[in-house]
């Protein structure tokens, strides 16, 4: 059996909010529960600390690359100064159709989420 890992009450996983859980990004997209991994493909940066965005993906706290939380491609490839890197975007949607964020699964029972 996998391992699971204690998210916290379900109460408190709101739409639009992303909590921690070891690896994993947990959070509510649309009323959706999801888990990714934490890692940005770009630079590394923590999804936790990121944000979901009006299509509901995952939006990294640094340089505004978007994800889909149920597929763990980029739908939007790094924003600001790296917007301007010909191809770079790009390349990194394209590294996601490979090598997308990793995804866990979430359950809850008796009113808290777990993901494993």
């Amino acid at each position: 059996m996998a391992r699971e890992i204690e998210v916290g009450p379900a109460a408190e996983l709101l739409p639009g909010t992303i909590h921690r859980a070891d690896r994993y990004a947990v959070g509510n997209s649309q009323d959706e529960l999801f888990a990714v991994t934490r890692r940005c493909r770009h630079l590394g940066a923590d999804l936790a600390d990121g944000s979901i965005d009006d299509n509901g993906c995952l939006v990294c706290p640094w340089h505004g690359a978007s994800y889909d939380v149920a597929s763990g491609r980029m739908t939007r490839g790094p924003q600001g100064i790296f917007a301007k890197i010909p191809g770079l975007g790009a390349g990194f949607k394209l590294l996601t159709r490979f090598l997308p964020l990793g995804r866990g699964t979430v359950v809850k029972r008796d009113g808290k989420v777990f993901v494993r």
